[in-house]
């Protein structure tokens, strides 16, 4: 069998693969929206409710990304996992280049809670894990601060991308959003930044999830050290202000960082 036979049965293999994760990860949305979310629901204690559903959403999403790797979808290589996984309060500021970003912080850090899109809410594969996860929306900037720092409080990480949506690519990331600027100036909380690359690119923007690369993707995670906020702003900087400064220094930050280790190329 030549080796162009070889490259397409192996494309058409992680293809398969690939639709048969997505179906599994839909059909287990479900079933926990209709089976786990209610019973999240009526629980009398909501904080020993959270932990649980945030234990079985850190197991299934590490078990997805482990059969991923067996079956030669993905690699995943990551810098700095004792980092994330270290327990107490924590605000992970990431770049967002792929669909599965979210999939692999949530299998890397135990007690984790997300900032998620509002259209998630009524998606019939999530509205039942955002809820009964108590994850926070971003469509009141207000309550996303007040509901990011009770969670932060609570002792979770915050897993927050910024941008918004996925970045453009292109060696590029979309101005970041001031939300988790304004909890870790409200909570004192640092910031950790996570790096985020996959090589051949996969799950982006433009793409759909049946154009699968040519090879296996690699995705590495770096997260670096954590960023204390006094060393962006002054004492007596009105919040406000040192918010959008905080913002702009820690996407400065990153975007330099995805250039020195590589993630972006160096521009000439």
């Amino acid at each position: 069998m030549t080796g162009q036979a070889m490259a397409r049965i192996d494309r058409a293999w992680r293809l398969v693969a690939t639709g048969a994760a997505f179906t599994v990860f839909g059909i287990c949305g479900v079933l926990f929206s209709v089976l786990v979310f209610p019973v999240a629901w009526l629980w009398p204690h909501r904080a020993s409710s959270q932990r649980a559903v945030a234990a079985v959403i850190h197991g299934f999403f590490r078990t997805l990304v482990s059969l991923l790797e067996v079956v030669g979808v993905m690699k995943l290589d990551v810098s700095g996992a004792a980092a994330l996984s270290a327990r107490g309060p924590a605000i992970v500021v990431a770049n967002h280049p792929t669909y599965l970003d979210v999939m692999v912080l949530l299998a890397l850090i135990p007690r984790a809670c997300c900032v998620v899109k509002n259209a998630h809410w009524g998606n019939p594969c999530f509205w039942g894990i955002v809820r009964a996860a108590q994850y926070v929306s971003n469509v009141d900037p207000s309550e996303l601060i007040e509901a990011g720092a009770r969670q932060l409080a609570a002792g979770y990480t915050m897993i927050i991308f910024p941008e918004g949506t996925r970045s453009p690519g292109g060696d590029r990331l979309h101005p970041f959003s001031r939300g988790f600027a304004h909890m870790a100036l409200r909570s004192g909380i640092p910031i950790r930044p996570v790096l985020i690359d996959c090589d051949p690119p996969a799950f982006t923007k433009q793409m759909r999830w049946y154009h699968v690369p040519s090879r296996p993707f690699r995705m590495r995670i770096a997260a670096l050290e954590p960023l204390k906020l006094d060393s962006f702003t002054a004492p007596g900087t009105p919040h406000a202000a040192a918010a959008r400064v905080v913002a702009r220094a820690v996407q400065a930050h990153i975007t330099e960082h995805l250039f020195a280790y590589g993630f972006f190329k160096t521009r000439n």
